[in-house]
């Protein structure tokens, strides 16, 4: 078992019951430096600072208990996931309905449009027409560029590469 999933399964009795998950782990560094364990966590209803700051004490209290990295000495960071970072689970999308989403697609386009919904496969997000300036219009038609889709557009999940919630501060 390699070093992400031991602290993966070393958190798994700090999660509540499923309340909380793990939106992602990362160590950096090497034996014999330091390494950097982050933890991303997260709810449906969010995780306060204190949740994170006591999972950190006694995850780490336990990794150090453990031994984990042998000598090396380590820092262990429990947050949640900033808004920059990208959505990755559907408890995540749910969570957001009814906010800005800016999807990229495998083929590498974007889309931009308020979560409408999230079912098992797909995502629909409400698009709305994208304003272009006369001399853009011209340029696309000269071009034959496919125009964006507008209203109500379901995109497979599969079909995501990257979505992250646009923050507004209208």
């Amino acid at each position: 078992m390699d070093d992400k999933a031991k602290v993966t399964e070393s958190l798994q009795p700090y999660l509540a019951d499923g309340r909380l998950y793990i939106v992602d782990c990362q160590i950096a560094g090497r034996q014999g430096g330091r390494i950097k364990v982050t933890v991303l966590l997260d709810s449906d209803e969010g995780i306060t600072i204190d949740e994170c700051a006591n999972i950190s004490r006694t995850l780490g209290t336990q990794m150090d208990e453990m031994n984990f990295f042998g000598d090396s000495p380590f820092t262990l960071e429990v947050s949640s996931p900033g808004v920059d970072f990208p959505l990755r689970f559907m408890r995540q999308y749910l969570r957001n309905i009814g906010r800005t989403l800016v999807v990229t697609l495998a083929d590498g386009k974007t889309r931009k449009g308020k979560l409408v919904s999230v079912a098992d496969d797909q995502i629909v997000l409400d698009i709305e027409p994208e304003k272009k300036s006369k001399s853009k219009k011209k340029k696309e038609a000269d071009l034959m560029v496919e125009a964006a889709p507008v209203g109500p557009t379901p995109i497979p999940f599969e079909q995501i590469k990257k979505a992250n919630v646009e923050v507004s501060f209208k």
